[in-house]
């Protein structure tokens, strides 16, 4: 019997499955291995001084750090690198698929650590660090939605970790806590509003910061809540209600009337969007980038990711990239064993300095179809190149033909706003003449074409009120099996059976319930969607009243994405009003007059206009004159979205 326990220990204990010398380092063949205890971990909470009192109470503001790292380096005096997730969630809501939230014993020890971070990393060396946002759980201060003292609340942290900042044993007074242990190297991690902290954080270039990992996160929160002047979302204040804590709730109303105040549902651009807005600052960012994003997320939309990426490249950053069809969903829920070998080994690289060619590998994954990955060098795809594609009239009204010729002068098609209908509504009857939409389609693909990257659609329109909106959405026209993004788990269902990743202890496991995709047969797909109030024409910042049957022109911006036309498809633009379910109707219902001649698509296309000759050539426009309405999935439903943690499968 003691033969059998000593062995079941060497299986069960992370020091014994190695058997390796901890002095030695974790760093075993190419990567860090699990020699450390998890059990034995420490776990430790510090409030951090972030030198902010937003909450006007006369005292700096603390934010509470939940700390677990490995016990044996600190006695081998070996200092150890940070993983972060800085989040509003911990208390209020919860994070992951299964919407964990941290627990604490009766002396307020922290217990659970959400997420398999610690289980996984903790064993490996590193040490992971979760910051309670400043007015949530169990930090001072207030909630203000993506703006200075959000992402204060996490940079104190990193400049703590590297010996600038101070920290505390308690949440008022209490004894100073320095960070010894630590290299003050730090990579932060986290889905939605987490990741977004982490481009701000990344934006103000703290030293310190070596890399982040943002996963499906906001990069300018007025594209949160506005395309172009036209409203996409409830305000900042009912976000900010949301993820308080109570005490915060009830000292914090002048922030939150200052949300109000500064962010008006005009849709006008103002100091507060500025301040919210980190794509100006990625010049600044010295950690590298891996991004994650769902391609069909509707809550935290791919325009996000596209001018974060963009304004990244231009900036010399490097940078990687995973694209997938779900919506708004973590990798870990996606593609899970790959997730997590690819992240071990980017913080390898990036936090450990371990060669093992992870900078060397393609720049971008792409998921083709359900858990049908491609990889690219360098994303937008080599050889991209912008395409113009212009409406012209067809047979029928408002089913017209899309291509490289330019329409005659004078062409129009109208189309009378409905805001109960939309893109789904749109595809669905998009060789049917409608009063709702005008569409325009290619000829049938004789071979394939890529689209990758962000598209952008210019609009000539005529309206017959003082107030429209206007939607442009890019269509793949033809049978697929995709990811069933318009349900809960937004393309995939979760399972009861669980996987374990890294090291348990009582009250923290390390399995988590399996998941698969949730797929669906369909007739059409929307690959990229884009929306602006016409008021916007003369600007991005600001909207005027328009002048009943006057034109004008505005140019909005669709979404990146990375999409393959197979042959025998065809590729469609649809240019309707209000896009039901996705943006907010205006206070008219206006009859738009769109002017084909002066209309026009620019679209990242593989091969260019090139490209687009050549899969067209020998097709044809011809539609069944009885052709019934196609396939879908559900249409989206507009309501308080959350740019938040895991979703039920």
């Amino acid at each position: 019997m003691a033969a059998v326990a000593a062995l079941m220990a060497v299986l069960v204990s992370p020091a014994g499955a190695q058997g390796a010398d901890t002095a030695a380092g974790p760093v075993r063949g190419g990567e860090s291995r699990p020699i450390y205890s998890y059990d034995n971990a420490i776990r430790e909470s510090v409030w951090v001084d972030t030198g902010l009192d937003l909450d006007e109470n006369g005292n700096s503001d603390r934010v509470a750090v939940d700390i677990m790292r490995p016990r044996e380096p600190a006695q081998q005096g070996r200092k150890i690198p940070v993983i972060m997730d800085a989040s509003p969630y911990y208390a209020c809501c919860g994070r992951g698929n299964e919407s964990q939230k941290k627990t604490y014993d009766a002396a307020g020890e922290p217990v659970q650590f959400p997420l398999f971070y610690d289980n996984y990393f903790v064993p490996r060396g590193y040490a992971v660090v979760l910051v309670d946002l400043a007015g949530t759980n169990r930090s001072d201060g207030c909630v203000d939605v993506g703006g200075r003292s959000d992402v204060q609340s996490a940079k104190a942290v990193v400049d703590w970790l590297n010996g600038r900042g101070h920290g505390y044993s308690t949440r008022a007074g209490g004894k100073t806590v320095k960070a010894g242990w630590t290299n003050g190297a730090t990579g932060m991690i986290g889905k939605s509003y987490d990741g977004t902290v982490a481009n701000g954080v990344a934006a103000t270039g703290v030293e310190g910061l070596k890399t982040i990992v943002p996963i499906g996160a906001i990069s300018s929160w007025y594209d949160y809540y506005f395309a172009k002047g036209a409203p996409l979302q409830d305000g900042l204040e009912w976000l900010s209600d949301y993820v308080e804590s109570p005490e915060a709730r009830l000292r914090c109303k002048g922030v939150q009337q200052d949300l109000v105040d500064g962010a008006p549902r005009t849709g006008d651009w103002t100091p507060l969007w500025s301040e919210r807005n980190y794509v100006p600052d990625a010049d600044k960012v010295r950690a590298s980038v891996f991004v994650a994003h769902g391609m069909q997320d509707l809550n935290v939309r791919t325009k996000h990711f596209g001018q974060w990426w963009d304004a990244l490249a231009d900036a010399g950053v490097d940078r990687k990239i995973w694209l997938s069809q779900t919506g708004h969903v973590d990798p870990f829920d996606y593609r899970r064993g790959a997730w997590v070998d690819t992240l071990h080994r980017w913080f390898d690289h990036e936090l450990l300095g371990v060669r093992n060619g992870i900078d060397r590998e393609p720049m971008a994954d792409v998921e083709r179809a359900p858990d049908r990955w491609s990889t690219d060098r360098v994303w937008p795809a080599a050889g991209t190149k912008a395409a113009t594609l212009k409406p012209r009239g067809g047979d029928a009204p408002g089913v017209g033909k899309l291509g490289l010729d330019q329409a005659r002068p004078g062409s129009t098609e109208s189309f009378t706003d409905d805001p109960k209908l939309g893109e789904t509504d749109w595809a669905a009857h998009i060789d049917e003449t409608t009063p709702a939409k005008a569409g325009f389609s290619s000829r049938t693909l004789t071979r394939s074409l890529r689209l990758s990257g962000s598209s952008k659609v210019t609009v000539t329109a005529t309206p017959s009120t003082s107030t429209a909106h206007l939607s442009a959405v890019l269509v793949d026209l033809g049978p697929d099996t995709i990811r069933d993004f318009s349900t809960a788990g937004e393309g995939i269902s979760t399972l009861p059976e669980t996987s374990c990743w890294g090291s348990s202890a009582t009250g923290d496991s390390a399995c988590f319930k399996n998941t698969k995709a949730k797929t669906a047969d369909v007739d059409y797909t929307v690959v990229s969607r884009g929306w602006a109030d016409l008021g916007n024409y003369a600007s991005d910042l600001h909207g005027k009243p328009l002048t009943p049957g006057k034109s004008y022109t505005i140019t909005l911006d669709l979404a990146a994405t990375d999409h393959v036309l197979p042959k025998g498809h065809r590729l469609a633009l649809i240019v309707g009003g209000t896009d039901a379910g996705l943006i907010e109707p205006p206070s008219s219902t206006p009859k738009l007059t769109v002017d084909l001649a002066r209309t026009s698509a620019r679209l990242p296309l593989v091969g260019g206009a090139a490209a687009f000759a050549r899969a067209t050539k020998g097709g044809d426009f011809s539609v069944a004159p009885d052709a019934a309405p196609l396939d879908g999935l559900k249409a989206p439903r507009l309501g308080n979205r959350v740019p938040s943690a895991g979703l039920p499968g």
